[in-house]
């Protein structure tokens, strides 16, 4: 066995060992929460932040665009070498090893920079949101109780001149949204926020056709939002790539982050747009277990909101035909969506979470609801 072999082997016997120690340690949640999401994470997060800032486009794109030519360029050299003879029987087989070690490396950086969060406990529970069952009647309460407020909130556009205006920068959406992160910290330290980095996707013709709204870039701590979006969706983006930002690493629990950020900030804009997205899952969610409300539920939102939720669709079917499919099933009843009912599934885990934020709510109004229930 030669030496660059026995250092090959060697490199790969440690990068096992840490690979091991980083899983364990994400199969304990409570070691997870307290070590990590609430200890290491912060540190490394605004350590990264604080240098990707400095960058005015994304830093993370460009570190995934040469981690990218890196791996092409690797392969590229093999197979010539491969082709030309070159390579001896111990270089054969020491490629297999370097290619491991290479994808466990990467493994472990993901882990350590981000993917821990998801072995944390949930969000929900953390925030004392309880997971209760809402009932058919209770679900359509929360439906009209979402088209209230937005229909309510639509209707202040004609008298109030902070709503009609709803072309944000990405400068603003970062300004508005860290305020707005600050304000829910004041009570509760949960979404405290510091060294704020929201950055604009750097293709954002590319990052629609493959259906993506915004991402979370663990090599650089960025959150990337896709500007192509219509503009009331913007918002919400931005509070749920921040939110993965403090380690929400969950879909579904960033949704709930953004969603209690967004309706709660004092822009309206910011409001409208947090309950623009849930309003969506709400009704898909009707659809599914009580379809014979969801034609005079549909009916009862105003005809500016109506629009924009046909715009939206007809934007993804312009880009991407799949998240159109998700819109369609939203507005016009497709239950499903490519035979993935499980993964519907995990998205509609917000609608739960919304009705439990406000089901005191629910109770306290339902009486003056117009939906007939019997």
């Amino acid at each position: 066995m030669t030496e660059i072999y026995r250092k090959s082997w060697r490199k790969l016997i440690v990068t096992l060992v840490i690979t091991g120690v980083v899983f364990l340690w994400g199969l304990n949640s409570s070691l997870t929460e307290n070590l990590y999401s609430n200890t290491l994470y912060p540190v490394i997060s605004v350590t990264l932040r604080t240098i990707s800032s400095i960058f005015p486009f994304p830093l993370g794109d460009v570190l995934y665009l040469l981690l990218v030519v890196y791996i092409i360029r690797s392969i590229y050299i093999f197979s010539k070498n491969l082709f030309k003879k070159k390579l001896n029987k111990t270089h054969r087989l020491l490629v297999p090893l370097q290619v491991l070690n290479f994808t466990l490396i990467l493994y472990i950086a993901f882990k350590l920079l981000w993917g821990l969060n998801y072995s944390r406990p949930s969000v929900s529970s953390n925030l004392g949101i309880s997971n209760k069952k809402y009932s058919e009647k209770e679900l359509v309460f929360l439906a009209e109780l979402l088209i209230n407020k937005i229909n309510h909130l639509e209707s202040l556009k004609k008298t109030h001149p902070l709503i009609k205006k709803r072309q944000y920068t990405i400068i603003e959406l970062q300004a508005r949204a860290t305020k707005a992160y600050y304000k829910m910290s004041q009570e509760q330290a949960f979404f405290r926020y510091r060294s704020p980095v929201v950055k604009p996707v750097l293709n954002s013709w590319l990052i629609t056709k493959i259906g993506l709204e915004g991402y979370y870039n663990p090599l650089s701590g960025e959150a990337n939002v896709n500007m192509r979006l219509p503009q009331e969706d913007l918002p919400f983006i931005t509070c749920h790539e921040i939110a993965h930002q403090i380690a929400v690493a969950r879909e579904d629990e960033a949704n709930l982050i953004a969603y209690l950020v967004a309706t709660n900030s004092t822009d309206l804009n910011f409001q409208y747009s947090g309950y623009y997205a849930i309003l969506r899952n709400v009704l898909f969610e009707v659809r599914l277990i009580a379809p014979q409300h969801y034609e005079a539920l549909y009916k009862s939102i105003n005809l500016a909101t109506l629009q924009e939720y046909k715009n939206g669709m007809a934007f993804w079917q312009k880009y991407n035909n799949e998240m159109f499919g998700y819109m369609s099933a939203t507005l016009d009843g497709f239950l499903k969506i490519n035979n993935q009912y499980k993964g519907v599934d995990s998205y509609q885990d917000i609608v739960l979470w919304v009705y439990n934020v406000h089901e005191k709510e629910i109770r306290e109004k339902h009486y003056s609801l117009k939906t007939k229930i019997p």
